[in-house]
């Protein structure tokens, strides 16, 4: 029975633990040093006097629920001398410089996990789905097989507290509960090592399982009751009004339905060069189907509008298409721009834009607002620096739809790139915003402040980063005395 669970003392503290001994020890203590923050070289690992060996299991005599010993600090534990030397920026490594300022914890990349590394750390990004994966209160279970919606919700929930700490962490659980509930992502390559995955297909199945086991939040501003089951579905997932037109059949009757979205997606033909062109030509397409009129195939017209715009918008440049002859996902280069901030309006229904008219309204009176009130100061000319105060926002969902865009407006908050020619080579990186215009590269386990400027640089156009999903988030109109007189007229 190569898989048990296990109680992990240390000091004060007790884990329960899953552990596999199909894997060598070293793994084991870096699920450890995930949970605790003691490095691999400081732990002794102890059962019944007994410590465990660095290459095996064989000193060990395992079974489920037993008790093993963990000894070791963390590193900032151990005694420091009083006294230490000034170090200046330019001569700190990369890891002194992301303490320095204050940068979030990278991941380790475990063999070709960048693909899961980058989409972790884009989707860290929101602070509502932060929220909910705080509340949820299963573990992660394996013994007798992997529950996979349950496993991974609580590994990415435990690997978020650990990144929380400020370490540079090996995200092994995650992956390994990943591989038991996806076997195709534990694919290895002709060098026996883990083969590269694409990181869509991958951000695609994480939010699906997120989506079976974060509930929604209840909106107590609304008498109805509850919308959504999932808060994914609540705070990512949008809505299309959907027309067919039979083009060979004019006198057959337009069919109407609604289709569910939690991704966009943007076509990367030769004539789009702008995201919102690329969205806008998938919204009215030709599609073959099945003609009840004519009892055959024949051509339709396929038009979608957007009846309910979410909260957080994820957009795919859709980047690969298969190539037979060489039986690889070949990768399209082109330079596709993506603004800093978007609006959504025009790929709304006629009902929804007009239901989003007051808030944008609202941001377009604090523009004109703003803009007078810095033609004065610049008049009067004083100098004097105002007080730094706690920023307050307006909500940005319609007050019976939580969890929605009341505006049409989002804010770019993050970016995953891929470097290379097929989607199942290359490499992966996340680019997120911190605050304000900070903007950090999240490479692996490499952290670095970036300008937006160079996230910009991110639409392609050559071997460099290729932006491939974009996630955008609700603009915020901060509250001040001026705008919230504005919101209660």
């Amino acid at each position: 029975m190569p898989h048990y669970k296990v109680k992990v003392k240390w000091g004060k503290e007790a884990y329960q633990v899953d552990l596999n001994t199909d894997e060598t020890p070293e793994v084991f203590k870096l699920q450890l040093f995930s949970l605790t923050g003691v490095l691999p070289e400081r732990q002794k690992v102890m059962l019944k006097g007994v410590t465990l060996k660095d290459d095996d299991w064989s000193n060990f005599k395992l079974k489920d629920n037993i008790t093993l010993l963990l000894m070791g600090s963390k590193e900032e534990d151990v005694p420091k001398e009083p006294v230490e030397k000034t170090v200046f920026v330019e001569d700190m490594n990369e890891s002194e410089l992301a303490t320095a300022l204050d940068l979030p914890a990278g991941l380790n990349n475990l063999g070709n996990t960048c693909y899961m590394n980058a989409t972790v750390q884009c989707l860290k990004t929101v602070p509502i789905l932060r929220d909910a994966l705080q509340n949820f209160q299963e573990g992660v279970a394996v013994a007798g097989g992997v529950i996979p919606a349950q496993s991974i919700t609580a590994a990415l929930r435990d690997l978020y507290a650990t990144m929380d700490k400020g370490h540079t962490v090996p995200p092994i659980v995650l992956l390994q509960v990943l591989h038991m509930a996806f076997p195709r992502f534990a694919e290895k390559n002709t060098n026996g090592g883990f083969a590269q995955q694409d990181a869509n297909e991958f951000w695609t199945e994480l939010v699906r399982m997120l989506q079976q086991k974060l509930t929604a939040q209840t909106n107590p501003s609304s008498s109805s009751q509850a919308q959504f089951k999932s808060i994914v579905d609540q705070y990512f997932g949008g809505t299309f009004d959907v027309e067919m037109k039979c083009v060979e059949a004019e006198d057959e009757p337009v069919s109407k339905s609604k289709e569910q979205f939690l991704q966009l997606s943007c076509f990367m033909s030769p004539e789009v060069r702008y995201m919102h062109l690329g969205l806008k030509s998938k919204m009215q397409e030709q599609i073959t189907k099945k003609s009840l009129t004519l009892d055959r195939d024949a051509t339709y017209t396929k038009t979608s509008k957007i009846s309910r715009l979410p909260a957080y918008l994820t957009i795919q440049f859709v980047r690969f298409f298969y190539k037979e002859k060489s039986a690889i996902n070949a990768k399209v280069l082109r330079d596709v721009k993506f603004p800093m901030v978007f609006d959504a309006y025009d790929l709304c229904t006629p009902e929804l834009q007009e239901k989003l008219a007051p808030a944008r309204s609202k941001f377009k009176e604090l523009e004109d607002a703003l803009v007078e009130a810095s033609a004065k100061d610049n008049i009067k000319g004083d100098g004097k620096q105002k007080e730094e105060k706690e920023k307050k926002y307006a909500p940005y969902s319609f007050e019976d739809d939580l969890g929605s865009n009341n505006s049409g407006y989002y804010t770019l908050q993050a970016v995953l790139t891929h470097k290379g020619r097929s989607s199942s080579s290359g490499h992966y990186v996340g680019w997120v915003r911190i605050s304000g215009e900070k903007w950090v590269k999240c490479d692996d386990d490499t952290v670095t402040p970036v300008t937006e400027e160079e996230i910009l640089k991110l639409s392609g156009g050559g071997d460099w980063h290729c932006a491939y999903v974009l996630l955008y988030g609700p603009r915020l109109l901060e509250l001040s005395e001026l705008t919230e007189k504005m919101i209660t007229e």
